[in-house]
């Protein structure tokens, strides 16, 4: 009997730090297209003042391509999960740009562009995917460039957008000062 317990014991300590990547796992994914991005008529000037309006920190735009392989892993993966998509919807207007699209949008300052035009000329997206936050005034504050690693590192992103961290270092360094 004293052989069971100890057994349980220890499993149950190996078990406890692997909880909360089981929590994870076991969240039901949900469509990052209506769960995470939000619909736009490609007016940006008018998202910023509807984000303004909701009280958000920043805006949020995420720049892909349809054969991009790790925009894909993102929505399949990251952008999918409840907690995800809650965290960045209360904080951030989301919308996807495509870099390759002809639709035209018209951006923060007004101007009109292609959407490949002004992932391109106006954003310098030369790889995708590209998630840039620009602040309540339409500048740019923050990008990441590529896939994030998992989850968690992806809500730092927004934690290290959100609360304001990006004025005083890099995500590099904040990541490294939140272990």
């Amino acid at each position: 009997m004293t052989r069971i317990i100890t057994a349980f014991f220890r499993f149950a300590l190996l078990a406890l730090p692997l909880a909360p990547f089981a929590l994870l796992a076991a969240s039901d994914p949900r469509d990052p297209g209506e769960h995470f991005f939000q619909p736009t008529f490609g007016d940006f000037q008018e998202e910023l003042d509807e984000a303004r309006a909701d009280g958000k920190k920043a805006v949020l735009i995420f720049f892909e391509m349809d054969d991009c392989p790790f925009c894909h892993r993102m929505k399949q993966q990251v952008l999918n999960q409840p907690e995800v998509q809650d965290y960045y919807r209360e904080h951030f207007a989301i919308f996807s740009v495509d870099v390759e699209g002809d639709i035209e949008i018209i951006d923060f300052q007004g101007n009109t562009h292609r959407q490949a035009d002004f992932a391109f000329r106006e954003n310098r997206v030369r790889a995708t995917p590209v998630f840039q936050f620009y602040n309540l005034e339409g500048e740019p504050i923050a990008r990441f460039t590529g896939a994030t690693r998992d989850t968690r590192e992806f809500l730092q992103l927004g934690e290290f957008v959100a609360e304001g961290h990006y004025r005083q270092m890099n995500f590099t360094r904040f990541k490294r000062e939140a272990r």
